[in-house]
Parts: structure tokens; sequence; C-alpha cells
């Protein structure tokens, strides 16, 4: 008994040094950060993606992607970090909620409005449209148009 106690310690103390390997995440390649980096633009420079920003602060922002990458983050979480921490002008395209709900609605209601004035403008008018003369009105008309064409017929 002592001796299966004495083994099964032997085993637990010869696999210690594997288990902090297993527990170790690789680090992300350069690709990986860059992918994240890609979506996600610099707060200091305008409509620079954090990928190809030169500046010193988006060199740490991308270190910081690496550490979050490394702790296992997915690229959406990443995201939101940013956008909660440096507001939402980091991201790509702004979020469908408050103001920002505007640039999803504003374009189609534009185009289904010229749409509308385009077909009111180039339908045909229909006959029930056309004004209507009145019978004395053209009883008069065609006495006018007799007497001046030289017709004696009044």
């Amino acid at each position: 008994m002592m001796k299966r106690i004495w083994l099964f310690l032997l085993t637990c103390l010869l696999l210690l040094p594997f288990q902090v390997v297993l527990a170790q995440r690789p680090t992300p390649s350069d690709d990986e950060v860059n992918a994240v980096a890609r979506e996600l633009y610099c707060p200091i420079c305008e409509n620079v993606s954090l990928e190809v920003c030169p500046t010193a602060a988006c060199a740490q922002w991308r270190d910081l992607i690496r550490e979050q990458l490394a702790a296992g983050q997915t690229e959406q979480q990443i995201k939101d970090y940013f956008a909660a921490r440096y507001g939402d002008q980091v991201l790509p395209q702004p979020p469908a909620r408050g103001f920002g709900l505007l640039i999803y609605i504003i374009p189609p209601l534009v185009i289904a409005a010229a749409f509308f004035a385009a077909w009111r403008l180039f339908r045909k008018p229909r006959a029930a449209h056309a004004p209507q003369a009145a019978p004395a009105d053209l009883a008069r008309v065609e006495a006018d148009l007799r007497r001046r064409s030289g017709d004696g017929r009044d």
C-alpha cells in the first residue's frame, strides 16, 4: 500500500512540469493581432486603422491586443473593450443604437422618398383629373367660333 502511494506521488511530481507547459497558451502571431487591429481605428489619428498607425500609442494598443488574445478573449470582446474605453469612433461601423441608428434608417427613407417623387412626377395624368367644361361655356365658345368664321348662323 505504501509503495502505491509513493508511486502515485512520484508520478505527480514528474508530471508537474508538463502541467505548467500545458497551462501556457501560445503567443498570438502578428497576423492574428493585425486581423483585430485592422478592425479598429486609432482614437488619436483620424481614419487610420491600428494595424498601420505609426504612433507609439498604437504600438502599445497592438501589444494590448496581443495580450488579450493570449488571455483567450475573442475579437468581439476586444472590440467591445476598445469601444467602451475610447468611444464608438474606434469601430469601423457605428453601432445600431442611439444616434448611430439614424445612419441605418435615413438612407433607405431618402431612397424611398426619391422613388415616390419620381413616380408621382412621371406618371401619366388620368382623364378624371382633366378639367371639365360646363355645357353653357361650350355653347358660348361654339357661338363665338361661328361668328368669327363668318358663318352667319347664330
